[in-house]
């Protein structure tokens, strides 16, 4: 390589690691040796010399849903663009599962660690704080100079969401939370309730249920909210996946979305777009969520990136589709047995 460019080896070290100060002339003979050459790095030796690995590690709550492969792709664009690689883990709820995901990051000798699981196992974490590694955390993190936090501004888009519900007629409000023992799901809950209080509206205890962010959690919720007599006319979910499985039981029990009961989700994943009806949901961006854990990081890493910043905004923002509409003139539950009866008559999803 270094005798086809025309160039010493430490030339072509220096270039292909990036180092600013190589001249430009030479570092273009390189590239073009690289690419008359087909050749490719061994980015593991390259790491023993330089002392970096220039990878960094994401870790993921559940890859099948749609809303992480959107974050997983944000976040790898920005990696390639800046010629980081990454290394994703997924944990599945599961904290055995999230340990061996840990120590294989640290076997692989991350730079540092994105946490966008929603729900922080701190004790699992320990080995990463030991070992300095930067990490950056989804709305909570232990205050270190080595951990940054992605704040989201749960409270501006779920507001928005029930301020949208209020101005349609909707006073009798459902929420269906995610795992109440996450940060994150206890902020948007409370956000929910501070957002109904505004509009002078206190929501039946019945009508608080807790899910699980997933299709099947979003599916029993909903059941266990059409078990009252008493039905409520609208329903925020704190997230997509749980507003789509709500959709689907209201379906099944004939239930019309919107003109008996609203829907409203969190996240506004891709598929939200294409359920029937379009899914009214509150932005949560990935590619925002993306661009900052990667700058976060990229910032503890790189001293021409390094600033006292430790906390990120992130801004959610309603999107309204065809989910919501005007609240029914008369409540559900006095015409629940009518809605029985429609559902009866009603064919069965797949």
């Amino acid at each position: 390589m270094a005798e086809h460019a025309r160039v010493s080896i430490a030339t072509v070290s220096r270039t292909i690691n990036r180092v600013p100060t190589v001249d430009k002339d030479l570092a273009r003979r390189v590239w073009k040796a690289i690419e008359e050459l087909n050749y490719f790095p061994n980015t593991q030796a390259r790491a023993l010399v330089s002392g970096r690995s220039r990878l960094f590690g994401l870790l993921i709550s559940e890859i099948t849903n749609p809303f992480f492969p959107e974050l997983i792709q944000g976040f790898e664009d920005f990696a390639i663009e800046n010629n980081y690689e990454i290394l994703i883990g997924s944990t599945n709820y599961d904290p055995e599962r999230m340990e061996i995901c840990i120590r294989r990051m640290i076997e692989r000798n991350v730079e540092g660690v994105a946490v966008m699981t929603f729900g922080i196992e701190e004790p699992l974490l320990d080995e990463l704080v030991s070992r300095n590694i930067p990490m950056v955390f989804v709305d909570a993190a232990s205050p270190s100079e080595k951990v940054s936090t992605l704040a989201v501004d749960y409270h501006h888009g779920i507001r928005e969401g029930v301020q949208h519900l209020a101005a349609l007629g909707h006073r009798k409000l459902a929420f269906i939370s995610g795992p109440i023992h996450q940060k994150s799901c206890q902020l948007r809950k409370a956000a929910f309730l501070r957002a109904a209080e505004e509009i002078g509206v206190q929501p039946a205890a019945e009508w608080l249920v807790e899910g699980n962010h997933t299709l099947e959690g979003g599916t029993r919720a909903m059941e266990e909210i059409l078990k009252n007599k008493d039905l409520p006319t609208a329903v925020m979910c704190s997230n997509d996946m749980t507003a789509i499985g709500a959709l689907r039981v209201l379906a099944k029990a004939g239930i019309r979305v919107p003109e008996d009961i609203s829907v409203i989700g969190f996240d506004d994943i891709h598929l939200a777009e294409f359920v029937y009806p379009p899914l009214t949901t509150v932005r949560m961006a990935r590619n925002d969520l993306a661009r900052a854990a990667f700058s976060a990081l990229r910032s503890h890493v790189e001293p021409t990136h390094a600033h006292t910043r430790r906390s990120w905004p992130i801004q959610t923002k309603l999107t309204v589709r065809q989910s919501t509409g005007y609240a029914p003139a008369v409540g559900l539950g006095k015409t629940k047995a009518s809605r029985k009866a429609k559902g009866k008559q009603a064919k069965p999803l797949p």
